[in-house]
């Protein structure tokens, strides 16, 4: 079963209230999507604790029902 990019986003702004989001369907399949975070709130973290925040928000989706996402994140 994949997982739409709305609902992607969704998770991600609920864990992540100010972040902006930007998700793409890389190969059309559901299954492997590239997501963009910028938030205010990932100021004086590493990319690595950035990158647990947004898994974090995905509630374990990551490796289940998402397959693939290949994450960028920073701040505005």
């Amino acid at each position: 079963m994949a997982m739409d990019a709305v609902e992607i986003e969704r998770l991600i702004k609920e864990g992540i209230p100010d972040a902006q989001v930007s998700i793409k369907d890389l190969a059309g399949d559901g299954n492997h999507y590239a997501a963009t975070v910028i938030a205010p709130s990932f100021s004086g973290k590493s990319r690595v604790q950035q990158h647990k925040l947004v898994y974090d928000s995905l509630k374990g989706q990551m490796g289940g029902v998402l397959h693939a996402l290949a994450l960028q994140t920073g701040t505005p």
